[in-house]
């Protein structure tokens, strides 16, 4: 869906912001743009949608190059929500999220029916929220609405820039899941920047890690990048003791379990369902197949695997905490 060609981007003083990046992001997953303040993440989103031009390189959109599109119109394709949401302080939430419909001249019918569909689903409901205006809203019903308003005219690109920043941890994160609920029914393409590692894994399809320039020092799954650090550079930028913390207060959830035909080979661990997801990572890693044998009792459950990792992280953060009732 969308390609970067060897693109930089200089500003003034002489620094590139981006040097030479080459990109693929691929049709309907979600890819994160992550790095260190200043490494050019947000230039790479901007320039995707023309709000910044690249000096040098091309950005491939299904084939077409976009610097051969008008910028307004090219924009009107791709949603685009950033950290504060810059929802307009003289329009109602309905008349927010109808913007972009209203530049494409759909009838007022079909627009009020589009707004109240996107209002339930970010979780608004349109009788109680179509006409109140951002001032009596609270941070996170107007990032929502700011999400909402992005969809409107159902564009297959979402450029999302911090998106859920400016919000509380709490908020955050069931915003962070909400946006991972509606993306699994949706499949759009999103470019998704931030600078917070625990909400990368959570959200994205792939990771690009980027070092300064907009270097990708990893490209990869949230699962590979986690257990398979390509650099000491993306180790360390991945706070391992954060994680670690974060990892030694949740169990395994069993409803992320793996259930292989004919059962667990016989070379495999043998875990609790109990184990904290550092035990279990720990064990899985030491084993040839990266996997660990889960039992409750003597009852085999499944096999714990990265993947059961991440969304054991996910289903902890949706739920307010680990799947015993302890807190993260």
């Amino acid at each position: 869906m969308i390609r970067l060609e060897n693109v930089s981007k200089q500003f003034a003083g002489g620094s590139n912001a981006v040097l030479n990046l080459t990109l693929d992001i691929p049709d309907g997953q979600t890819c994160v743009l992550i790095g260190p303040s200043g490494c050019g993440k947000t230039t790479t989103l901007r320039m995707i949608n023309r709000l910044i031009d690249p000096d040098s390189g091309r950005i491939l959109v299904d084939g077409s190059d976009t610097h051969g599109v008008d910028p307004p119109a090219l924009r009107l394709k791709m949603g685009y929500v950033i950290q504060q949401t810059g929802l307009f302080p003289h329009m109602t939430v309905g008349g927010n999220v109808g913007t972009v419909p209203k530049l494409w001249k759909w009838d007022e019918q079909r627009i009020t029916k589009r707004v109240d569909e996107l209002l339930d689903l970010v979780g608004l409901p349109p009788g109680e929220y179509r006409d109140r205006y951002p001032h009596q809203l609270s941070g996170g019903q107007r990032q929502r609405v700011g999400f909402a308003r992005a969809l409107a005219a159902d564009p297959p690109i979402l450029l999302m820039d911090e998106p859920f920043g400016a919000v509380d941890r709490i908020t955050r994160e069931r915003l962070q899941q909400e946006f991972v609920s509606i993306q699994r029914a949706m499949r759009k393409t999103v470019v998704f920047v931030t600078h917070d590692i625990d909400e990368a894994v959570r959200v994205a399809d792939r990771i690009c890690l980027m070092k300064m320039q907009a270097q990708i020092a990893q490209y990869d799954t949230p699962e590979r990048i986690l257990t398979h650090p390509a650099s000491e550079y993306v180790s360390e930028f991945l706070g391992r003791e954060r994680l670690v913390r974060r990892m030694s207060v949740v169990q395994i959830d069993a409803r992320t379990l793996d259930h292989p035909d004919g059962g667990p080979p016989g070379d495999e661990p043998r875990i609790p369902l109990s184990s904290s997801l550092t035990d279990a990572l720990a064990a899985a890693l030491a084993s040839p197949t990266k996997r660990a044998a889960v039992f409750d009792a003597d009852r085999y459950l499944g096999d714990f695997t990265a993947t059961s990792l991440i969304e054991s992280l996910r289903r902890a953060s949706a739920e307010g905490g680990s799947p015993d009732g302890a807190g993260v």
